[in-house]
Parts: structure tokens; C-alpha cells; sequence
């Protein structure tokens, strides 16, 4: 990313006409495809274009908020990254498996209000960027990642059969009642299940394919943020114990003055003890 990138084309993708366009035509997925080297003016980044690279370097999505690694566009000026699925989310997705019965907007800022924060309804972790959300009802929402997934696929890298979403009693995939086959725990989400070895694994897991994390050698987001909040807590504990520390010494050190002082005002240190020879009876 430290060198210069050929420039062949410059793409001008702006909100208003994205929204515009016809989106009764657009199927899940599409996408205009670009090929390396290409540029794009992107809604949310109006200030400067992006250039589509591939990068091991891990990252955080100026779009999603969620880290990503390997294919982006990035801007040659400042730090801003969005992930290619983001970059080129459609404005709508007619019919998507997941949500069928109504059509997908595109948003670009999550729901606002209320203590809890609004949620994915695929890998249930929290919105806080690029979505799609149902215009409807609006009970269903999933991250531009989570978009890319169906009710079966076929992930090589994971596993080597194909995974079919698992149904509950509500129609919906639902958690997992046995350690997923990648992080080995059990958490909230939808979980895809091999019909022919029972490998389950949990769709926020999964992502770590889409996301390009798991090719480039990243253990996923999650890992990363608790490492780092792990060290950021390490660091800080450190720091306020040296203050405490600090602190005690120079309360120690004042006291200690503060009672030399005190005896000094009452006539001066005692005189050290002298031992004196007992003398001899004589004979």
C-alpha cells in the first residue's frame, strides 16, 4: 500500500443515487465487479478516492466498524478502509434469503435510541456501522458481511463439506448446544451444521472467511480487541499501582519528616545510650 497504485478508472458512487437506482433489479448478491488498480469515489468517503488493494495487514472497516484483512478499499491519503463487501453493498437486496419477504435497505448509520445497542441478526454481534435493515417491520438487520452468507454454503477453508444453516422451532437458525468446531464455545447467533460429520460452526465464526481474517492469518476480531484490551487494562493497572506506590512513599517520606520535626521542637534527638564500666569492689 506504500507504493503507488496504476490508475485505470475512477467510479463515482454517491448515497442519494445509489438509492435512486433501480433497485428492483438488484438480486442478492450483486455487485459491480472492479478489477485491482481501479478507483472509486465512495458516498462515505467524498473527500478523496478509494483504490481497491489486497493486503494481509489487518484493519478495521471505515464502514462496519469490524476488522477485516486482505481484499479493501483504502484510501492513499488517510487511513479510511472499507472492506470490498462494504464498498460495493447495493443500495437494496431484493429477496435475500434470510429475509425474503421483504426488501433490504441500505443504511449507513446504525438505530439510534434505547440503552441496549441494536444488534446483527445473523452473527449477533452489534451494528455500529454499515447495515442492512428491513424498511418493513424493521426487526431484521445484518452487517454487509453477514449478507454475503445463505442457508447452505460452502466454506473450503473452514471445512471441507458443505454447511447448512440449523433450523429451531421459531425458523430461525438459533445457538449452538455444542462447542462450535473454530472457537470451541458456545455463544449467541446463528450456526451453520455439516449434515455429514455434525461440524457445527457459529455464522460470527464464519465471517472470519468473508472477512478475509482466517487466509491472512488473523484469529479474528474478537481475539484481537480482548488482546488489546487485556494489555490496555495490564497497562493501566500497572500505572495506578505505581501512582498508589508513589503516593505511599511520599506519605511515608512526610510522615517520617513531620516526626523527626516533632522531636526536634520538643528538645532534639535523644543522645545515643553510652554504657558506662561498673566499677570493681577492691579486695
Amino acid at each position: 500500500m506504500k507504493g503507488p497504485l496504476k490508475k485505470s478508472k475512477t467510479f463515482l458512487v454517491q448515497k442519494n443515487q445509489m438509492m435512486a437506482t433501480g433497485a428492483r433489479d438488484i438480486e442478492f448478491p450483486i455487485s459491480p465487479q472492479l478489477i485491482y488498480g481501479e478507483e472509486m469515489v465512495h458516498f462515505s468517503h467524498p473527500g478523496h478516492p478509494l483504490s481497491r488493494v489486497c493486503v494481509p495487514d489487518l484493519f478495521t472497516c471505515s464502514g462496519c466498524k469490524e476488522y477485516g484483512a486482505g481484499n479493501r478499499f483504502s484510501c492513499q491519503q488517510c487511513d479510511f478502509q472499507l472492506h470490498d463487501f462494504c464498498a460495493l453493498s447495493p443500495p437494496a437486496l431484493k429477496a435475500h434469503p434470510f429475509h425474503s419477504h421483504h426488501q433490504l435497505l441500505f443504511y449507513s448509520k446504525p438505530v439510534k435510541g434505547g440503552i441496549m445497542q441494536s444488534k446483527c441478526d445473523v452473527c449477533a454481534k452489534g451494528i455500529k456501522g454499515f447495515a442492512f435493515r428491513c424498511g418493513v417491520c424493521s426487526s431484521f438487520q445484518m452487517h454487509p458481511c453477514c449478507a454475503m452468507f445463505s442457508w447452505e454454503v460452502n466454506l473450503p477453508s473452514l471445512h471441507a463439506h458443505a454447511l447448512s444453516l440449523r433450523m429451531s422451532s421459531g425458523g430461525g437458525g438459533d445457538s449452538s448446544s455444542s462447542s462450535c468446531g473454530e472457537c470451541k464455545r458456545r455463544r449467541s447467533g446463528r450456526v451453520y451444521r455439516c449434515r455429514t460429520c455434525d461440524y457445527e460452526v457459529h455464522a460470527v465464526c464464519a465471517k472470519n472467511v468473508k472477512n478475509g481474517l482466517r487466509d491472512n492469518g488473523h484469529k479474528g476480531g474478537s481475539e484481537k480487541g480482548g488482546s488489546v484490551l487485556g494489555t490496555a487494562a495490564r497497562l493501566a493497572s500497572q500505572v495506578v499501582v505505581e501512582f498508589l506506590g508513589g503516593i505511599i512513599e511520599g506519605l511515608g517520606e512526610g510522615v517520617g519528616e513531620a516526626f523527626v520535626q516533632n522531636i526536634k521542637g520538643k528538645g532534639g534527638p535523644t543522645p545515643p545510650l553510652q554504657l558506662q564500666p561498673h566499677p570493681r569492689p577492691h579486695p
